[in-house]
């Protein structure tokens, strides 16, 4: 399991924002090179995201199921990317003073992860969340900021 912590220095109604428009995941989750197709009631529990994933012209259609959703609190979703396997990928939302401590979680759960599964991958999974989450908090900033600023 790979676990990241980042502290975003907006409320979780700002971040849960973003979590909850399925058409932004390609702005801030690592590896999006094009959101296919979001289901209308997305981040309810059995939406779908499909998103297409990548570096240059390898490529792979990944689906995101929404297994739990506690809006502005918890999503848990299910990427399942053939022929790869499926993982839980786990964000927790927590209220600090005026920002919000985000916990990401990612688990294999069936296909060749699962084998592969230990300290190497672990480790390259926390760098990519790492990265997603320092993306996350940009926007996140940035969108509070200008949310502040008088028009």
């Amino acid at each position: 399991m790979s676990r990241n912590r980042r502290l975003i220095l907006s409320p979780p109604s700002r971040v849960w924002g973003l979590l909850s428009d399925g058409r932004r995941y390609g702005e801030w989750v690592s590896g999006t090179q094009q959101v296919l197709a979001a289901d209308p009631h997305w981040p309810q529990v059995g939406a779908r995201l499909r998103v297409r994933v990548g570096v240059g012209p390898v490529t792979l259609d990944d689906t995101c199921v929404v297994r739990i959703c506690e809006p502005e609190r918890r999503l848990e979703l299910e990427a399942k990317a053939d022929p790869f396997g499926a993982a839980r990928i786990a964000m927790n939302l927590i209220p600090w003073g005026e920002h919000t401590l985000f916990l990401l979680e990612w688990h294999p759960l069936r296909g060749p992860g699962t084998r592969m599964h230990g300290l190497p991958v672990d480790y390259l999974v926390s760098i990519r969340n790492g990265m997603m989450l320092t993306k996350l908090a940009r926007i996140a900033v940035r969108e509070q900021r200008n949310a502040a600023t008088p028009v």
